[in-house]
């Protein structure tokens, strides 16, 4: 008799998996910012990593996974704001509440409807790298309105050319190989791919937050 069954192999298999893809992709992009960017826009590898690991796998994996890589972000790359003193201050727990907030998104997003196909992966990149910019414009604008300082922000028309429309191509670049990492190498089997999607859709994977 195994001292461990199917069921706990695979479970140790995905933290193994999962923790080898957040210590390579967290490293990569801490290392080789620049060999990522266009017009001073990075590719967020771990922001489109937590979008589909959501999107194929299910509400849980998105919120761990998007939990865990907002907390390194927070721990190694802390965003800066200026207070309403006017000193700047390093803030703690957005990273991990954005990650979180995508990877609930990326599981959510049309998975029940488009059984989580690959194409479609990038729809759910490009739409959470969306919202995600917007999202940031307006909230650094109005504290910048707020705190009175000034934010040296584009306009929105040069925030799309620049900000918006870089970042989206860049995401959408980064999803191909970690798509091909998340779908075929892991965390879950490909050949269990159809039976687990079954399993996502009863337990109310796609089901949170549906859109």
């Amino acid at each position: 008799m195994p001292i461990i069954n199917i069921d706990a192999k695979a479970k140790i298999r995905k933290i193994v998996v999962y923790a080898i893809y957040i210590i390579l992709i967290s490293s990569i992009q801490v290392s080789f910012p620049d060999a990522f960017s266009l017009f001073g826009q990075t590719a967020d590898l771990m922001f489109v990593f937590v979008v589909l690991a959501g999107y194929f796998n299910g509400f849980w994996d998105g919120a761990v996974v998007g939990f865990i890589c907002g907390l390194i972000r927070d721990v190694f790359s802390p965003p800066a704001v200026i207070g309403l003193d006017g000193e700047v201050r390093v803030t703690a727990f957005i990273g991990v509440f954005t990650l979180f907030a995508v990877g609930i998104l990326g599981a959510s997003f049309f998975t029940s409807r488009m059984h989580r196909n690959i194409p479609f992966s990038f729809v759910a990149v490009l739409f959470a790298t969306f919202v995600y910019k917007t999202s940031g414009y307006i909230l650094i604008y109005g504290w910048s309105m707020i705190s009175g300082a000034t934010s040296g922000m584009y306009s929105p028309f040069s925030a799309f050319v620049y900000s918006f429309l870089p970042q989206l191509l860049l995401n959408a670049m980064a999803a191909v190989p970690l798509m091909l990492l998340i779908r075929f190498l892991g965390p879950v089997s490909f050949k269990e791919k159809k039976q687990n999607d079954e399993i996502i859709g009863n337990d109310g994977g796609g089901k949170w937050l549906g859109i």
